[in-house]
């Protein structure tokens, strides 16, 4: 089997790569390739024997696409997408990224289709950002799309294409709306969610970290770890289970900032929580009020997919994962 991860230099890109390396397979398929491509040089994934096509490539660019799938991978993970915070800043660029770079994929694959009969497995990650308030209690995956920012008007676009070039056959193709994925290892990027994950990760090695909303504000939340597991799901899900409405909500946990940092006291103590500081953000505060907060995810769940139930597991998920298990700087 052959792997094209796009996005692949990027935290959750890195992190699938490294467990489908280390799992040999994908629905008990061997993975004899891998191709990686993102805006920056992947690393080759160490431990695997077989050929790496590494590639820099810019998604946007009509011809990447043909570059991409030239030797035909069998399943397809699109992960490559401007966050949202970027999104909204620069919306051409948002545009260009999020909505053409998915187009030219999508299209270049039904061409191929047309020509060759070639039918890969495409499993697109999309984002609760689709979703505009008001909200019911529990959102469920028949909630209509209403999108509040450019970034998720730009992946309620991918979900449409996805489902209808899927219709038509030209791919196996299937979405998954990922929580706010924390706590998110590395340098803090331009997502207007990020804060979510600074709270956390920075007090947990000892620094200080700023909280921009209100300790009231209620999100959706699953790790990274539960993230790969959504992938790896998705890349090996019998589709005729899910049926036309190809994208799900994915599972995940709903708390409020203030369940977060009484979290990160149960597991690292007063001192770490001293050390967030609250400045409000006017224009974070604005775009987290329009973002979802709880989900019923029964379907996805009957389907088999999987995420934590509390808080204190995500951020043990972190330490094991990222901190070698120890806490502080």
């Amino acid at each position: 089997m052959h792997i094209l991860i796009i996005g692949a230099a990027g935290m959750v890109g890195r992190k699938l790569t490294e467990k489908l390396v280390a799992d040999g397979h994908l629905g008990g398929k061997e993975i004899s390739r891998f191709t990686l491509a993102d805006v920056v040089a992947p690393d080759a994934p160490k431990g695997f024997t077989g050929p790496v096509d590494a590639l820099t490539i810019d998604l946007s660019a009509p011809e990447a696409s043909q570059t991409l799938i030239a030797n035909r991978p069998d399943v397809i993970f699109h992960l490559a997408a401007i966050v949202s915070g970027e999104a909204e800043a620069d919306f051409d660029k948002g545009y260009r990224i999020n909505f053409d770079g998915t187009r030219y994929l999508f299209d270049t694959i039904r061409l191929e289709n047309a020509k060759s009969g070639y039918k890969p497995r495409v499993v697109f990650t999309s984002s609760i950002a689709v979703f505009g308030a008001p909200f019911p209690d529990k959102i469920g995956d028949e909630f209509f799309e209403t999108p509040l920012t450019s970034y998720g008007t730009q992946k309620a676009i991918g979900e449409l294409l996805l489902a209808d070039y899927s219709r038509r056959g030209f791919f196996d193709g299937i979405g998954i709306r990922l929580p706010t994925i924390c706590i998110r290892p590395g340098k803090p990027n331009k997502a207007a969610s990020g804060f979510f994950s600074n709270i956390l990760r920075e007090p947990l090695v000892g620094q200080e970290a700023v909280l921009p909303v209100s300790p009231d504000v209620r999100h959706w939340f699953a790790s990274p770890r539960s993230a790969v597991g959504f992938l790896v799901h998705a890349g090996t899900l019998n589709l005729d289970k899910v049926g036309p409405r190809r994208t799900l909500n994915m599972p995940g946990l709903s708390a409020t900032v203030g369940e977060e940092i009484e979290a990160l006291r149960q597991v690292a103590g007063d001192k770490a929580v001293k050390l967030i500081r609250h400045e409000k953000d006017e224009t974070i505060d604005r775009i987290v009020a329009g973002w979802a907060r709880d989900f019923d995810t029964s379907r996805a769940l009957s389907l088999g997919f999987k995420a934590e139930t509390s808080f204190d597991q995500i951020i043990r998920a972190h330490v094991e994962d990222e901190l070698g298990g120890k806490i502080g700087g």
